[in-house]
C-alpha cells in the first residue's frame, strides 16, 4: 500500500478558511504540473465509547457503523465528509478537498492526501515525501494565501502498528487531523 501523509490547512490567526483557498490551492497543482485526475469523497465517522476505555482506530465497512449502534457500545461524534479532486504528478498522487459536516455545505476546514506510489515503508519514504511536501510549500508560498498545510506525524508504534504502511495508518492519520482542526478551530 502507498505511502500517505495527510495535512490539514491551518488559516494564519485571524483568518478562516474559505472556498478561494481550496480553489488557489488546487490552482496551484495544476501551475506544477498537476494533471487533475478525477473527484474523489470519504465519508468519516467518528464515535466516542459508551463506556470509557483506551482509544481503538478500526477501518470497517458501512455495516460496522450499525453492529455499534445496535450494540450501543459506541455513540457517534461527529461524521464529515471530505470531498474534492485528485491529481497525478509523476510518482504521487495528491487529493485536495474540504472539509464539511454530513448534511451541511459550511466548510470546516481543507485537506490534503499525498500518495507516493512505489514505496509503502514508512521509514524509508520519509525523507521523499518531506522533500516533495518542502517543494509543494515552496509553490504555494508564492501565491501569499493566509495560512499553510501541516503535516502532523503520528507515533505509529503507540497504536502498535508497525513500518509497512496500511489502512489504519490512513485512519489514524485521519484521526490525528481532525483532533488538530477542531483544536484549530477552537482556539480561533
Amino acid at each position: 500500500m502507498p505511502i500517505k501523509w495527510i495535512l490539514h490547512w491551518r488559516p494564519n490567526a485571524g483568518t478562516t478558511v474559505n472556498t478561494q483557498i481550496l480553489t488557489e490551492v488546487s490552482q496551484c497543482i495544476e501551475s506544477i504540473n498537476g494533471v487533475k485526475d478525477g473527484t474523489w469523497k470519504n465519508t468519516l465517522s467518528f464515535y466516542k465509547p459508551i463506556l470509557k476505555g483506551q482509544q481503538l482506530i478500526v477501518e470497517a465497512e458501512s455495516s460496522m457503523q450499525t453492529i455499534m449502534e445496535t450494540l450501543q457500545s459506541y455513540k457517534l461524534r461527529v461524521a464529515l465528509n471530505f470531498e474534492g479532486f485528485h491529481y497525478r504528478l509523476g510518482d504521487f498522487r495528491l487529493r485536495v478537498g474540504k472539509v464539511v459536516p454530513i448534511n451541511s455545505e459550511n466548510l470546516r476546514g481543507i485537506i490534503m492526501k499525498m500518495n507516493h506510489l512505489p514505496i509503502s515503508s514508512w521509514e524509508t519514504s520519509h525523507q521523499i515525501m518531506g522533500e516533495f511536501f518542502d517543494i509543494w510549500k515552496e509553490a504555494l508560498g508564492k501565491r501569499s494565501l493566509p495560512g499553510h498545510f501541516v503535516h502532523i506525524e503520528p507515533n505509529f508504534a503507540e497504536y502498535g502498528l508497525s513500518d509497512q504502511y496500511t489502512s489504519q495508518h490512513t485512519a489514524v492519520q485521519y484521526d490525528s487531523v481532525i483532533t488538530q482542526m477542531v483544536a484549530t478551530a477552537i482556539s480561533s
